[in-house]
């Protein structure tokens, strides 16, 4: 990403701010996994966006209109015995250079020089509640400015939640990011072809998982989340991760798994036989979650309500299961009743970017938003018939099936980021007989 996409995002989230305003994001927090060991360190999503920086104990403050410079950096200095265990650090110096930043300080300085950039602002933007420990220190920075207002220190007198302007800004993606989005969509589809092609009897989900998370890990990305494979009933179990079950013959594999490359996420889902062949009712089945994802998509344009897709959907998969038996009454009734929810509990999406959840609002007063280009949404419908439902047929029970893609909204209509997987049931079995 070149340093000139984040200087630009800063100047835009600083123009709405305004330039009496502060805005102050402190780094992800490192976690401990146990004793002396650490979970691996994803930087906060917001200072990415805003900067790319990778490193913890840091914060970015944005200081609008400021002559000395608008966009600091507290950071870690350089320390060689510590860098001899964990890597090189930028330093406050390599920071400005690396990321086009107007100055960095040690994070030591903080506690010294924040107080002073709070003095004569109006409004402060800060996630508040994330970090219990950085909101006390904020609130005792701004104390300290009041205790001087005597001495003619103005201290803030505003206090606003930053994600309601930051999250708008990150809900539509520039250029360099559909570019890392396209990437990692790109590294997903082999992850998930190479899936496919491995699958055997009497394998386990987890060797599938190692299949997948190679694929990643060999094209520089990790995982966006951790990975789904659920052979058999495991697919009905919508967040299913134990990924420990037996693979057998017959049974159908969901695998739910995305790669992150650069901090930008992908999101896939598909649902493949096997043997390389569905058999009669999980094709039916697959057919209809393929119908209401094509019903969808068809939605995904510009001036669209970001609902419409999931209405649409929730409509196809209504009429489907009406038409196999598994839904008695009317289209009309069970659509008033959301019967359909019995077998599709979650929506049809859900944005996507840095955080494969990622930031901004579905509605707006109280409406559903409309789509614009530069939106990167899923379109997810799915079926999930439990193995102990018996208020259906015995064929049916224990087929779980979801159909995932990642699209991004353009000016004339949509692009699917993930396009090249095999997305039918006659092209994955097309796919898996060539393998």
């Amino acid at each position: 990403m070149p340093p000139a996409a984040y200087a630009r995002r800063r100047r835009q989230l600083m123009g709405v701010a305004g330039d009496d305003s502060i805005l102050i994001l402190p780094a992800a927090l490192e976690r401990i996994r146990n004793r002396d060991t650490h979970y691996p360190y994803r930087q906060d999503s917001d200072l990415l966006y805003l900067t790319g920086f990778p490193e913890p104990e840091a914060v970015l403050v944005l200081v609008p209109g400021r002559a000395h410079g608008e966009c600091i950096l507290f950071c870690r200095e350089r320390d060689p015995d510590r860098e001899a265990w964990d890597g090189p650090r930028f330093g406050p110096e390599g920071a400005v250079d690396a990321f086009g930043l107007d100055d960095a300080y040690p994070i030591t300085d903080l506690d010294d020089i924040l107080p002073s950039l709070l003095e004569g602002r109006s409004r402060v933007y800060y996630h508040f509640g994330r970090d219990a420990e950085f909101d006390l220190k904020l609130i005792g920075w701004v104390n300290r400015v009041r205790a001087m207002m005597k001495m003619g220190n103005k201290p803030p007198h505003e206090f606003l939640e930053l994600g309601h302007v930051l999250d708008e800004l990150r809900l539509f993606k520039d250029r360099d990011e559909l570019r890392m989005m396209q990437r990692s969509a790109d590294i997903t589809v082999a992850a998930h072809q190479a899936a496919m092609r491995a699958i055997r009897s009497g394998m386990f989900e987890y060797e599938l998982q190692a299949e997948l998370e190679r694929v990643f890990r060999a094209n520089d990305a990790v995982p966006a989340y951790s990975s789904i494979v659920g052979a058999g009933a495991n697919a009905c179990v919508l967040h299913y991760v134990a990924n420990n079950g037996p693979v057998n013959d017959g049974d159908l594999v969901l695998i739910d798994a995305g790669a992150e490359y650069r901090g930008y996420a992908a999101d896939i889902t598909r649902t493949f036989p096997v043997s390389g062949r569905f058999s009669k009712e999980q094709r039916l089945l697959h057919d209809l979650v393929g119908a209401a994802h094509a019903a969808a998509l068809a939605g995904a344009l510009p001036g669209m309500p970001y609902e419409a897709g999931h209405l649409a959907a929730t409509e196809v998969l209504t009429e489907g299961l009406l038409s196999l038996g598994l839904l008695k009454g009317t289209l009309e009734q069970n659509l008033a009743e959301g019967s359909c929810r019995r077998f599709f509990p979650h929506k049809t999406g859900h944005w996507i970017g840095l955080d494969v959840h990622d930031v901004g609002d579905y509605r707006i007063e109280g409406e559903s938003r409309l789509l614009e280009p530069g939106m990167v949404f899923t379109i997810e419908p799915g079926l999930y018939v439990r193995a102990d439902d018996t208020s259906v047929a015995p064929r049916w029970r224990g087929i779980g099936i979801r159909t995932e893609d990642d699209v991004a909204v353009t000016r004339t209509g949509h692009k699917v980021l993930t396009c090249k997987l095999a997305r039918s049931a006659d092209e994955i079995e097309a796919f898996m007989a060539e393998g």
